[in-house]
């Protein structure tokens, strides 16, 4: 037996606390995990191989049948409120950037008195990174990613542009930081990004977390695939709906070559990863996305506008491998995020912090939410409380239940004609009318139930018009073509002009 006399014993013990206080610390900096956000952009309810076959997302619908599929994840109808929402955990009408999206000409962007949730993972330990569209703002240079709390950026200022030569409008719009790259002309921007986030990752220092941000421009239009894609789809004979059906499974192959990365780099085993879409799909022939068999499209209030495709992954997750119908909301990402990152969000802000409906199932803490509210023509306006929803006001064309087109190129006959002739040029609903909805037992929203039910509808009425008292008027200033012209700033879309 060792005998130890008291001064060993000591030394040893004090050797022990130190030993135990660098393995909490080192324990401590491993607890938080690694978070990768990808935003796919304008993608439908039908756009996914998991809830239709018919199109190939291998990545994605294994990432999310081992996770857990988020099947009440609401989002804004259209891209700037989305991220308004998603960055400053605010209902977008109480940013000011409820109505509609902000154009390259617009002298605006998300006010500079909001902190953004990459912000405050930096405040945490977090590297921040950001690759693909901001769509936020840049006419001064304060409203840009790396001044919001990136603290790398590799992407796009403007709402969409053209996928092999990156330009909006004839003129380039692609950054490295702050600087211009000239040199991706002729690089899909789905590969583009896929590169650059490998790069990221193999020179990330794994004694930080790390949070990255992956807003693709995928799959907003203009629609454009690699031909290896659209050979994959010759069973689609409509044009643009195989088009857009090739760009969602280059992304999902993008995805994979991420995920690779991850694990070469031995980050993926402690990373939690999210992917959502922005708002639904457009419904349009240009853009042919689809919302199938939910109602409404992109740009509306319906929930084809505004139910999102999305799941989490990661092996840090309690209970996984199924379908959450918990209610969560795009503003609820940031505190649940800063809570894994060892923070709180403010106390007034409207998102919630729904971790453990993620990580172990429970009851969501989100009982009501607000879709918008909209003071700007067309007005228009829906809350859901429990499982009802009210709609007030527009709530946006296309309205109806639009299929995707079958392999002939021909509208699939599941809706009797009179009633295809109707959702295509918007007659089946009325303008400023009232709209009641049980999105439990009716999700498709077919069955209006206003006039049955006008106590429900006074109650939600009087529930909306009582956030409504926080609406922020929307930031809509005159556009200012010729300050934001790009032959000012040698042929790109930059900051400086307001």
């Amino acid at each position: 037996m060792v005998m130890y006399n008291t001064r060993s014993q000591s030394m040893l013990a004090f050797a022990l606390v130190v030993l135990a206080s660098m393995s909490l610390v080192i324990c401590s900096g491993s607890r938080k995990p690694h978070v990768v956000f990808i935003v796919a952009d304008d993608l439908g309810w039908n756009d996914i191989g998991y809830n239709n076959p018919s199109i190939f997302t291998p990545t994605l619908d294994k990432l999310a049948r081992e996770g857990v599929i988020l099947n009440q994840s609401y989002v804004l109808p259209m891209c700037t409120p989305d991220r308004a929402s998603l960055m400053s955990g605010y209902y977008a009408y109480r940013v000011g950037l409820q109505h509609k999206v902000l154009d390259h000409a617009e002298p605006a962007g998300l006010p500079l008195n909001f902190t953004l949730i990459p912000q405050r993972m930096k405040e945490h330990g977090y590297t921040t990174y950001m690759l693909g569209k901001w769509h936020l703002g840049f006419c001064k240079w304060e409203y840009t990613p790396t001044y919001r709390g990136f603290d790398h950026f590799y992407g796009f200022y403007n709402a969409a542009e053209d996928y092999f030569n990156h330009t909006t409008s004839k003129y380039l719009d692609l950054r490295n930081g702050k600087e211009v790259d000239w040199s991706k002309n002729g690089t899909y921007s789905t590969y583009m990004y896929a590169e650059k986030a490998t790069e990221y990752i193999a020179t990330h220092n794994k004694s930080t977390p790390m949070y990255m941000y992956l807003p693709f421009q995928s799959v907003h239009g203009v629609i454009e695939a690699p031909q290896k894609y659209l050979d994959m789809y010759t069973f689609i004979h409509d044009t643009n709906r195989r088009i857009k059906s090739a760009m969602v499974t280059a992304m999902d192959d993008a995805v994979k070559v991420v995920i690779a990365a991850l694990e070469r780099y031995e980050l993926w085993d402690n990373t939690l990863l999210v992917f959502t879409t922005d708002n639904g799909g457009p419904a349009n022939p240009n853009n042919a996305g689809n919302n199938w068999p939910l109602r409404g499209s992109k740009l509306t209030l319906w929930e084809g506008g505004t139910r999102g495709v999305g799941f989490v992954h990661g092996k840090m997750l309690e209970k996984k491998g199924y379908v959450n119908n918990e209610m969560m909301h795009v503003t609820d990402w940031y505190p649940t995020l800063l809570h894994i990152a060892g923070g709180k969000a403010d106390s007034d802000m409207d998102g919630l912090n729904v971790w453990d409906t993620l990580n172990k199932g429970y009851p969501s803490p989100r009982k009501e939410f607000i879709y918008n509210i909209d003071e700007i023509e067309p007005t228009g306006a829906a809350i859901r409380v429990g499982d009802y929803k009210l709609i007030v006001g527009k709530a946006g064309h296309p309205d109806g239940w639009i299929p995707a087109p079958t392999i002939d190129g021909v509208w699939e006959e599941i809706l009797p004609m009179n009633e295809y002739e109707g959702l295509l040029d918007g007659r089946l609903s009325k303008d400023n009318d009232t709209y009641l909805f049980n999105i439990k037992a009716d999700p498709t929203e077919r069955n209006n139930l206003a006039e049955q039910m006008p106590e429900k509808v006074a109650e939600l009425s009087a529930r909306l018009e009582e956030l409504k008292q926080k609406l922020v008027p929307a930031i809509r200033p005159a556009p200012d073509p010729k300050g934001s012209d790009p032959r000012k700033f040698g042929g790109a879309w930059s900051p400086g002009w307001c």
